[in-house]
């Protein structure tokens, strides 16, 4: 059995301030953010047998994908389509702007799209198939995959089917998600490094 190792990035600026940044793909971590990818780094070293450690393109998750590597003594991948939601409009504004931003369903909050932006519904067909192809790649190997919160919680959707009741993981958070030839187990949330935090 295969196990894909979910985990959130460390802090980032944004996080830190609470901003959803204007340049989303170049926020960089804080010292408490590379301060967390190495003690999750440490907690997959002890738990699991990794072989592979994949990220997301953007500063944050790379960054934390490179720590993680860096001590597990393997290279990095990067996945060019597994970056963050792009919030459109929202850019350079608080994270409480999210739920006042006009035409936001309280109700179905993931398929809602900010203006010049995407719904969780079009992150879910972009990061899906990456899950897919990695588990089908390696069908018994433990894969590390650094990512976002958003990302993470479309993809507990796409292995459940389910977008109600999913983990928002905080930084350098983890979930497994375990597989075989039947398909997928229900995702299993892993000791937590820091609090929760809402975005990206």
């Amino acid at each position: 059995m295969g196990k894909l190792i979910l985990v959130r990035h460390g802090e980032s600026l944004g996080n830190r301030d609470r901003i959803f940044a204007v340049n989303p793909a170049d926020l960089p971590l804080t010292e408490l953010g590379y301060r967390q990818a190495r003690e999750v780094a440490a907690q997959i070293k002890t738990m699991f047998q990794a072989e592979v450690v994949v990220a997301s393109p953007f500063v944050r998750a790379r960054e934390t994908g490179r720590v993680i590597a860096e001590a597990l003594g393997l290279p990095l991948e990067i996945e060019p389509d597994l970056y963050e939601r792009d919030v459109g409009s929202l850019k350079g504004q608080s994270y409480d702007e999210l739920e006042r931003a006009p035409g936001y369903d309280l109700d179905r909050p993931w398929a809602w799209k900010p203006r010049d932006g995407e719904s969780y519904e079009d992150v879910k067909a972009r990061v899906g198939p990456i899950l897919d192809r990695l588990a089908q790649a390696h069908p018994t190997r433990d894969v590390v995959i650094v990512s976002h919160g958003g990302v993470m919680q479309t993809l507990q959707a796409h292995v459940t089917g389910d977008w109600r009741n999913l983990h928002s993981p905080p930084n350098c958070g983890m979930l497994v998600i375990e597989h075989d030839a039947s398909g997928y187990r229900l995702p299993l949330v892993i000791g937590e490094v820091c609090a929760t935090d809402a975005g990206g």
